[in-house]
């Protein structure tokens, strides 16, 4: 039995395997047994060779047991009990250890786990479930380790027990109480025993100890909080980790709702300061520490002065760690002079939130100071071979420009013109106006420049977009001013050619001549559309659309017009908005992309047309959009994998008449059309490309907001039904100042059986309307004409003849003299050029509508 005292080194408790097998030793007795019945059975004369033989096999067995014994073969059983190392090596244990087998039978214990416990015999020694079974706030944690130890894994639970193990009282204690699986080797049965370890640590000193730190921890952080001094931790992205109650209460946030990492240090930093945190760089374990001035914003807008002392601890790869960072409120501070005070502060914040960059530079042209709108126009000013020369910042072919006007400077020049010099930002160029001053006393830290830096990049892009603007405007107008004089012409064309053709017949040999010039003026027709088209000086007819329908019907034409090399794809995008447009005119623009997209891959390729809703955020997400307003837009996305284009023909790929394919198989008019009628709608016609990858022609058209409104008059009348029947006997007044148009048209007029009455402006028109004494049915009238133009005309007739019916006749849109008509004015329009039928049928068609 184990002595507590120590007097033993033995276990509490110690059940070793017994080798051996008690069932062979029984059996070999009733063996020895029944043949001593068996003997006394027989005679003595019939057993004793029985006896000799049992006596002689006895004799072999136990000589042959002396030899094996003394070789070491056989051992006789030993009562030593377990193993003596192990033994000791369990009782050195400070934790109880308690060994059971699988049915929780008890089979091993330490001195500690006794001591633990309170058991001084073996008797007194419990399995761990009934130890702490009297404690109802151990069960919970007792039952999971008993689940624990029957699927055999590990586990691990803190008990504290108000009345200690073995104790009738001292005060509440903790336990950490843990449960393994142990399995050992075979048994002289074969079999593989499996065994439980639970061990049992008294942690109340370990518990007491936290507990303190804990309570001094909290003290600390109470001292940290409430100092007067604000405190903060930002990570290397400038997002707040940590901030005090001090800083907190000044910024007027509430610490209780704070998250670490929710707030940006951009938030509470006015204009750029937070690029000056950002520009601490350093090497990995390097600790940098910096002075700031700066203004920071409480949440309900009240900004104040602070002077923060920035250290940033460096790791690997030279990245920044979290900051310790002490924020001192200087609009609260009693410095020794409250006037030196005041004027740093002044000074902080007009050298920080100024839009200006600025800095200061050593003779050499290297950085010394800036603020911080320098370090967001620049970047850091960090290097670890020393401050950067301000040449490095510019671009490659400005940096000599920039030393001659520093050097001036630093010899001491102090009338320098101020110079706009392009940045050093290849991917998105930008460029800023210097302005240079020298330093004329210096103070001593070798300051022999000040630099001003203006950014200039957005004034260069509306600078550029308004030249842009206006040479399209130009283009345009030269364009609709050929266009118009071009109908004119046409119109004449085309009206005696069919005044031509109407005395000849399809067997006279001059026929198909005629019918030549008919056709080729026709064509020329069209281009002067394109040309009105570019111009936006086209009449256009809108109506909400649906991009989608329009696509789907427009997609079996396409993919005959791009032919089989060409796969074409469309992506209609998903609860796509509607869009006020003419549907004639939209489709020509998605043909004229195509078209443009198929020429660039001969060789085959893919086209991908989409659609897609683009809301005011994502507006201004998309490259190449400036001069764009932020605004709700469906968008069409024509996407080729051709050739693609280069810078330079970018830049004139809307011009008229600018064409890279051969001569003769472009007019050079498709895509300054696609232009015309994307501004003419309201929208917004962008392109990107890059050589040997692809094209993108991206068209953004105002979404369209139905509303449900009463219908306006309609200001053009609308037109009976065709009749067959083209002639007529009305006086019908033409008035056209040019001489070829008037002819035809008189003619044609006259050949109908019309009374017409000609004049070449507005003003002999009136006079014509005085001698007839104003028996006129109907006005024909060009719109644009010297001494009084149509819409003025129209105004002086009305005067005398109110419901006189008139058409307007032009090479230019309908919008285009409208807004010169009064209010709900009505009228007929016949655009130019035009035939002899169209001209026929739509006086006749005139006449007879009613009023």
């Amino acid at each position: 039995m184990f002595d507590l005292d120590g007097a033993s080194n033995e276990p509490m408790i110690d059940r070793p395997e017994k080798s051996g097998n008690i069932w062979i030793l029984i059996g070999l007795a009733l063996a020895l047994v029944a043949a001593v019945a068996a003997f006394a059975v027989l005679g003595k004369e019939q057993s004793q060779p029985f006896v000799l033989a049992l006596l002689g096999v006895l004799a072999v067995v136990g000589v042959f047991c002396l030899f094996a014994g003394a070789i070491g073969f056989l051992k006789l059983g030993n009562s030593t009990r377990g193993n003596p190392v192990a033994s000791a090596f369990l009782n050195s244990l400070e934790d109880g250890a308690l060994i059971t087998d699988f049915d929780g039978r008890l089979i091993y214990a330490n001195e500690a786990y006794a001591v633990l416990t309170g058991a001084e015999t073996a008797a007194d020694i419990w399995a761990v479930e009934r130890v702490f079974s009297n404690d109802p706030d151990a069960a919970d944690a007792i039952f999971r380790l008993s689940q624990a130890m029957r699927e055999r894994r590990k586990a691990q639970e803190e008990v504290r027990m108000q009345v200690p193990l073995g104790r009738a009282d001292g005060g509440a204690r903790w336990y950490r109480v843990s449960v393994r699986p142990l399995y050992m080797d075979e048994d002289s049965a074969g079999r593989r025993r499996k065994l439980t370890v639970w061990q049992i640590a008294d942690i109340t000193r370990d518990r007491v100890e936290q507990e303190n730190s804990f309570q001094e921890l909290q003290r600390v952080i109470n001292f940290l909080d409430h100092a007067p001094a604000g405190f903060f931790s930002c990570d290397g992205s400038a997002r707040i980790v940590y901030m005090n109650a001090t800083l907190a209460d000044w910024l007027g946030y509430d610490l209780a709702q704070f998250v670490s990492g929710d707030l940006d240090l951009g938030t509470v930093i006015r204009g750029d300061g937070t690029e000056l945190i950002r520009s601490v760089k350093g090497q990995a374990g390097e600790v940098k520490s910096e002075t700031f001035d700066l203004d920071f914003i409480a949440r309900n807008g009240r900004s104040f002065p602070v002077r923060l002392l920035h250290r940033v601890p460096f790791g690997e790869n030279g990245l920044p760690g979290d900051s310790r960072t002490l924020v001192l409120n200087r609009s609260r501070g009693e410095e020794a002079s409250e006037a030196l005070r005041a004027a740093e502060v002044r000074f902080a914040r007009f050298f920080n939130n100024t839009p200006i960059a600025i800095a200061s530079l050593d003779a050499e042209g290297r950085v010394l100071r800036t603020n911080a709108p320098f370090i967001r126009l620049f970047g850091s000013v960090e290097d670890s071979d020393g401050p950067p020369k301000l040449e490095e910042f510019v671009a490659e072919n400005a940096r000599e420009e920039l030393s001659k006007i520093l050097a001036s400077a630093a010899s001491g020049i102090g009338e320098i013109a101020p110079v706009d010099i392009a940045l050093n930002n290849d991917p998105d160029p930008r460029s800023a106006t210097f302005y240079v001053s020298a330093v004329e006393d210096g103070d001593g830290d070798g300051e022999a420049t000040i630099v001003y830096a203006l950014e200039t990049t957005q004034q260069r892009t509306l600078e550029a977009q308004f030249a842009q603007s206006q040479k399209m405007q130009a283009i345009g107008q030269l364009a609709g001013g050929v266009a118009h004089d071009f109908n004119n012409v046409l119109t004449a064309i085309i009206g005696f050619s069919d005044l031509l053709l109407a005395s000849h017949r399809p067997t006279d040999p001059s026929f198909q001549d005629i019918m030549n010039i008919k056709q080729n003026a026709n064509r020329a027709a069209g281009l002067v559309r394109q040309l009105l088209a570019f111009s936006r000086r086209q009449t256009l007819r809108p109506q909400q659309l649906s991009l989608n329908d329009v696509l789907a019907d427009l997609s079996i034409l396409l993919d005959r017009l791009l032919g089989e090399k060409v796969e074409l794809k469309v992506v209609h995008g998903r609860d796509l908005w509607p869009v006020m447009a003419d549907l004639n005119q939209l489709e020509q623009v998605i043909v004229n992309l195509a078209v443009n997209a198929g020429d660039a891959m001969s060789d085959g390729g893919k086209l991908t047309i989409a659609t897609s809703n683009v809301n005011e955020a994502e507006s201004t997400q998309y490259e190449n959009t400036r001069g764009m307003p932020p605004g709700e837009y469906t968008l069409i996305e024509v996407s080729d994998t051709g050739h693609g284009m280069p810078a330079h023909v970018m830049e004139k790929i809307f011009d008229p008449f600018f064409s890279t394919k051969e001569v003769g198989k472009g007019t050079g008019l498709g895509l300054s059309t696609v232009y015309g009628i994307v501004k003419q709608t309201g929208g917004f016609v962008f392109c990107t490309s890059e050589v040997d990858v692809g094209t993108t022609f991206r068209l953004f058209l105002p979404r369209h907001i139905p509303e449900f409104v009463e219908e306006p008059e309609v200001k053009q009348e609308a037109l009976p039904e065709a009749v067959a029947d083209l002639t007529g006997s009305a006086t019908i007044l033409l008035v056209e100042d040019e001489e070829a148009v008037r002819a035809f048209a008189a003619r044609a007029l006259a050949s109908r059986g019309y009374t017409v009455h000609e004049a070449g402006s507005g003003t002999e028109a009136l006079e014509v309307m005085e001698e007839t004494g104003g028996d006129v049915d109907l006005v024909v009238s060009d719109v644009v004409m010297p001494e009084m133009d149509g819409p003025t005309l129209l105004v002086e007739l009305r005067k005398t003849r109110p419901d006189l019916k008139i058409i307007f006749v032009s090479g230019y849109a309908e919008d285009a003299f409208e807004e010169n008509l009064p209010e709900n004015e009505k009228f007929f329009f016949l655009p130019k050029p035009f035939t002899l039928k169209q001209l026929a049928t739509t006086v006749k068609e005139v006449l007879n509508s009613k009023d």
